[in-house]
């Protein structure tokens, strides 16, 4: 049994806690936590910490297959070309990915993340998985606007998703936005993923999706054209409001990330089907297109934020507080009890692991974190603040 305790308890059951004590056993489930009141008695067998005690992180968003590519892709290159480069400099080399993605998942793991839902094209990364100290959800992306090619776009994933199935790893079968698949693959995904736990889907990434779908033309076009992929014939959805809508299972929880180019009346428009997250990937929009989603009017519309990394093709490190401390640079009001709700409690819940995962709470392992050198009388990050696993 081990006893942990801090100026803060962040538990996400209530306001935080002070100077309380949170019993665990050697494994981490929580045993216990005693609200002191602020009035700690000395014990020898309390670990006390100067900062706050946070759960483990949830990163609602990562592609741990493309470690291999950090540093490959130009900063600011815009959508476009950033998916032009992963085409062109993606490699098949196994070994390269295994070995880069294992260092990820340790890396990760090191810095606070308990639960990841983790994007996958390929099964290059599920041994990784199932030895992992974190717990993963495989979000198993199909993607292609070639209608004709729509049969076997989903032969290809169902046959990932065999693989996972047999090595007994959580899966789903996912979208990869909007943009990047025809309307009849579209409607295949529907039916193989109607009892979906979990979806996602890069959502309004970039201001050039809105005008592909509307007039087939814009960056995303011109992209399409430049690398051969664009078909004879291009069927997609009209919208993002037509995708969300009619396109993509209603069933279970949808994960919309990004969400960088969002407006108010595609958020009032799309929230009638309930059980919606939006992911904000804030260093991952910086890397490509120098812009951070509209945090303020997400708030202002009472939309449930998660948080994710991004992969390493776009992002320096697949670190949960480093994302977190972007948006508190650029919005210094929000404080930090909110979040570490969108990147632990939240995340939990868009990935229906809430029973085991985002809480300090009896009976749940969520993993502990310290949060170290914030601003503990404004309850604000800083930019020299860092975190350390307790357990």
């Amino acid at each position: 049994m081990k006893y942990f305790s801090a100026q803060y308890i962040i538990t996400n059951s209530g306001t935080p806690l002070k100077r309380a004590v949170i019993s665990t056993e050697d494994d981490g489930t929580i045993i216990q936590i005693e609200d002191t009141l602020g009035d700690l008695q000395e014990k020898h067998s309390v670990e006390f910490h100067n900062g706050i005690i946070i759960p483990g992180f949830v990163n609602c968003h990562c592609h741990l297959e493309l470690s291999h590519m950090k540093g490959s892709v130009r900063q600011g290159s815009g959508l476009g070309g950033f998916i032009e480069q992963v085409r062109n400099t993606r490699a098949n080399n196994s070994e390269s990915i295994i070995a880069s993605a294992k260092t990820a998942d340790n890396d990760m793991y090191t810095e606070g993340v308990n639960l990841c839902a983790d994007i996958c094209n390929t099964s290059f990364t599920f041994n990784i998985k199932r030895e992992s100290r974190i717990s993963y959800i495989n979000l198993l992306e199909v993607f292609g606007v070639d209608p004709v090619r729509a049969v076997h776009r989903m032969a290809e994933i169902i046959r990932i998703s065999e693989i996972a199935g047999d090595m007994n790893l959580a899966f789903s079968i996912v979208p990869h936005s909007v943009y990047s698949l025809s309307l009849p693959l579209f409607r295949l995904l529907r039916e193989t993923n109607k009892y979906n736990k979990v979806t996602s889907i890069h959502f309004m990434e970039t201001a050039g999706e809105v005008t592909f779908l509307e007039k087939h033309s814009g960056p995303v076009m011109t992209s399409y054209k430049q690398s051969g992929l664009l078909p004879a014939i291009l069927e997609t959805v009209k919208s993002h409001v037509d995708a969300v809508l009619n396109e993509i299972t209603p069933a279970g929880n949808l994960i919309l990330v990004h969400n960088t180019f969002t407006d108010r009346e595609t958020i009032r428009k799309i929230k009638v089907r309930g059980n919606l997250f939006w992911c904000l990937c804030p260093n991952s929009n910086i890397y490509i297109e120098n812009e951070i989603p509209p945090l303020n009017l997400l708030i202002e519309e009472g939309c449930n934020i998660t948080i994710g990394t991004d992969s390493l093709a776009s992002n320096y490190k697949l670190n949960m507080l480093e994302e977190l401390k972007t948006l508190q640079s650029d919005f210094p009001s929000i404080s930090i009890e909110e979040m570490v709700k969108w990147s632990t409690l939240n995340g939990a819940k868009a990935l229906g692991e809430d029973d085991k995962f985002g809480k300090i709470e009896k009976g749940k392992r969520p993993g502990l974190l310290l949060l170290q050198n914030t601003d503990l009388q404004n309850m604000r990050l800083l930019p020299e603040s860092f975190v350390t696993r307790l357990i």
